[in-house]
């Protein structure tokens, strides 16, 4: 059971993508980012509505618009985007199964409920850590880490083919510039 939605990993992805294209004269759409990761667009734009609340990115508005880092790479957390797409959720959710015993026969003691239950404590804990280490790697992190496993001009490519994009984002514009004079 997961516990982390996929809609987080395609918004790494998204981000990861977006950090290496920044320098590009005009930034990637939702629409760029969904077509590189062969995904719906509206699951893109939905998610990054979502990263934009939370000041991850920064949108540029129109035809020729998209997307950019709100923060440098080093800035964003893995956390910061877990928490702008699933919202802060717990690991674990305590039903309170200790103060339930047959043997209590609806009398429970107070040593079987007072403080934290222990198995709670664990999970609290597993939480915390979890937390911890998502709050240790930022997109530039992720983003150096899976470029050492591809090929060093990866990154080239991912620019190129965005920066491909724009041209057609360009065309599309001059075109309903032109049916709107008519």
């Amino acid at each position: 059971m997961a516990h982390v939605s996929a809609g987080v990993e395609y918004a790494l992805h998204s981000l990861v993508f977006l950090s290496r294209s920044q320098e590009l004269e005009q930034p990637p759409s939702a629409r760029d980012l969904a077509a590189l990761q062969e995904i719906p667009a509206e699951f893109v734009a939905k998610l990054f509505t979502k990263l934009q609340k939370a000041g991850i990115v920064v949108a540029r508005e129109g035809i020729g618009g998209g997307f950019i880092l709100a923060r440098p790479a080093e800035d964003i957390t893995v956390l910061e985007v877990v928490e702008a797409v699933d919202g802060r959720k717990a690991l674990f959710d305590c039903k309170n199964i200790r103060a339930k015993c047959a043997l209590f026969a609806g009398d429970t003691p107070n040593w079987a409920v007072e403080g934290v239950c222990s198995i709670h404590a664990v999970m609290l804990e597993a939480e915390q850590r979890t937390r911890d280490v998502l709050a240790a790697h930022t997109l530039a992190s992720v983003a150096r880490r899976g470029a050492k496993k591809a090929p060093e001009n990866y990154g080239e490519q991912v620019r190129d083919w965005l920066a491909a994009r724009t041209p057609r984002r360009a065309r599309r514009a001059q075109t309903l510039q032109k049916a709107s004079e008519i």
